[in-house]
């Protein structure tokens, strides 16, 4: 009799468990940004301890997370590109858009600065005066957030790259820095990922500073309208966390070699 009680008891605990019947896990799709730089190591850990469940990182470009959330492969996505994110979310594949936090861009090189561009703050200029020196430039060329920024500033300087030196990769920002810093090229960057990468590449900051490279991000839910498989719960208790003074003070907290490298932006 006691054991079918005890049978009973566990039965029921794990029909009502919020983390029980693959509700433990939570799938992040995100930038290579937070991931390279170490961010996502110093929030996660502390949000697991709080709701035990389990953060499952995805580290693409903003192209992709976000196509990972149209497919339903995740349950929420955090990135940097907000005209397609606003497209995500006027579709209906995103719900609960938050802003989290922001950084900016900056363009990188090699100390030499083959196309003395050095003490300039104009990025479009910059980008006239790479394609007008023919010096190289390695592009992300992943439809990234970085990548869509990239081809804007392109586009802003009424400058089609091509030819030899202009290298679309198709890589994340990580390896692209490693490739920048072999060919001794220029390429765009956030600055939280060309920090981790700083000391390996040797590679210089350039241009910075110009408003224009202001680097927001966002988290979004997948919608469970659309995908009723996903952990919508679970998401939405990140979101929540992530915004809220805890989540916000962990990101402004995160500074490695002192340096902070984002900058919290909830409402």
């Amino acid at each position: 009799m006691q054991r079918r009680h005890l049978f009973a008891v566990l039965l029921s605990a794990t029909l009502v468990s919020p983390f029980a019947s693959g509700q433990e896990t939570i799938r992040l799709s995100t930038t290579t940004s937070t991931e390279n730089s170490g961010l996502l190591k110093q929030l996660l850990p502390a949000f697991e301890a709080k709701t035990g469940y389990k953060v499952h990182v995805i580290p693409v470009g903003t192209g992709k997370a976000l196509e990972l959330g149209r497919n339903g492969d995740v349950d929420l996505t955090l990135v940097h590109a907000r005209k397609l994110e606003d497209q995500f979310v006027g579709e209906g594949w995103g719900v609960d858009r938050r802003d989290v936090m922001y950084n900016d861009f900056i363009v990188v090189g090699p100390s030499e600065d083959p196309a003395r561009l050095k003490g300039t703050k104009d990025v479009i200029a910059a980008f006239r005066r790479i394609a007008a020196t023919g010096a190289k430039f390695i592009s992300r060329g992943d439809n990234s957030g970085t990548d869509v920024m990239e081809k804007g500033y392109w586009q802003q300087a009424g400058v089609k790259p091509a030819g030899a030196n202009y290298v679309s990769a198709g890589l994340g920002m990580g390896e692209v820095l490693n490739m920048a810093a072999e060919m001794k090229a220029y390429t765009l960057t956030d600055r939280a990922t060309y920090g981790a990468y700083q000391a390996r590449t040797g590679l210089a900051i350039i241009i910075e500073g110009d408003k224009r490279m202001f680097n927001p991000y966002g988290i979004i839910a997948v919608n469970p309208a659309k995908h009723p498989k996903v952990n919508y719960k679970g998401a939405k208790q990140l979101i929540e966390w992530i915004t809220s003074p805890e989540g916000q003070g962990r990101i402004a907290a995160f500074k490695p070699a002192g340096e902070q490298l984002f900058f919290p932006s909830a409402r």
